[in-house]
């Protein structure tokens, strides 16, 4: 993103939403304290690439069940 990372843009949506937005990271950045730092601006789920389309069904799935 030009004006903002993925960091910046959540804590952004989470400052201002007035409805619940789900979130998922998905990053090429595969440290453990990427995923902490997604995690702690208020990212739903962290996903690193390359991902499977199997994972990407499970965490989607899995993140649904959260929000209902």
């Amino acid at each position: 993103m030009p004006d903002m990372d993925g960091i910046e843009a959540t804590r952004q949506i989470r400052r201002e939403q007035k409805h619940r937005v789900i979130i998922l990271a998905m990053t090429a950045n595969a440290m453990a304290e990427d995923a902490v730092l997604c995690l702690a601006a208020g990212m739903d789920h962290y996903i690193s690439k390359p991902i499977s389309i199997e994972k990407l069904i499970t965490i989607l799935q899995q993140v649904s069940r959260e929000v209902r």
